[in-house]
C-alpha cells in the first residue's frame, strides 16, 4: 500500500501544474487518487476480514471464555469460602460453649473441693480436740493418782515423825483414808478439766 502511494505521488508531482496541486491534493484529491484509495481500502478490508478478523475474533472469544471461567471459578471459591466461614463460625461457637461448660464445671469442682476441705478440716480439728481432751483427762487422772500416792506417803511419814513410831499396815491404811477424805480431789479434777 505504501508502494502504491509512493507511485501515485511522483506521478502527481510530474504532472503539469503539480506545484499548485501538491499543496491542495489533500483538500481536493483527484479522481485517480480516490480510485486507488478505494481499491487499496477494499483490498485491505478483504484481507483483514478473511485473515485478521477471524483470528482477532478467536482471541476475543478465548479471552471471553477465560474471563467467564474465571468468574465461575471465583464464584465457586466465594461459595466455598462462605461455607467454610459459616463452618468456622459454628465451630467457634461450639468451642466457646465447651469452654464455658468446662469453666463452669471447674468452678463447681473447685467450690465442692473447698467445701470438702473445710468439712475435712473441721472434722480433723474436732478429732484432734477430742483426742487432746482424752489425753488431758488421762493425764489428769494419772496426776491425781500420783498426787494421792504422794499425799499418802507424806501422811505416813508425817505421822511417823509426829508419833515417833512405826505404824502398822492397818494404822497406815486408816490414816491414808482419813487424809484422802479430807483432801477434795474432785475440785482438783474439775480445775484440770476447766483448764
Amino acid at each position: 500500500m505504501i508502494n502504491l502511494i509512493n507511485t501515485i505521488v511522483p506521478l502527481a508531482a510530474t504532472a503539469p501544474g503539480a506545484e499548485e496541486e501538491s499543496s491542495s491534493f489533500l483538500v481536493s484529491p483527484s479522481w485517480g487518487l480516490m480510485i486507488w484509495t478505494l481499491i487499496t481500502f477494499g483490498i485491505v478490508f478483504i484481507v483483514l476480514t478473511k485473515v485478521a478478523l477471524p483470528r482477532i475474533q478467536e482471541a476475543i472469544d478465548a479471552r471471553t471464555n477465560m474471563i467467564d471461567e474465571s468468574i465461575k471459578y471465583a464464584e465457586t471459591q466465594r461459595v466455598e469460602a462462605d461455607s467454610l466461614l459459616a463452618d468456622y463460625r459454628q465451630r467457634l461457637a461450639e468451642a466457646r460453649e465447651q469452654a464455658d461448660e468446662i469453666l463452669a464445671r471447674a468452678r463447681k469442682t473447685a467450690d465442692q473441693r473447698e467445701v470438702d476441705a473445710i468439712e475435712l478440716g473441721k472434722k480433723e480439728r474436732e478429732e484432734l480436740l477430742e483426742q487432746t481432751r482424752r489425753e488431758i483427762q488421762l493425764e489428769t487422772e494419772k496426776s491425781l493418782q500420783d498426787l494421792r500416792r504422794e499425799v499418802a506417803n507424806l501422811t505416813v511419814i508425817a505421822t511417823e515423825k509426829v508419833t515417833r513410831k512405826s505404824l502398822t499396815g492397818d494404822d497406815q491404811q486408816r490414816l491414808i483414808e482419813e487424809a484422802l477424805a479430807e483432801v477434795d480431789f474432785s475440785a482438783l479434777a474439775g480445775d484440770a478439766k476447766n483448764n
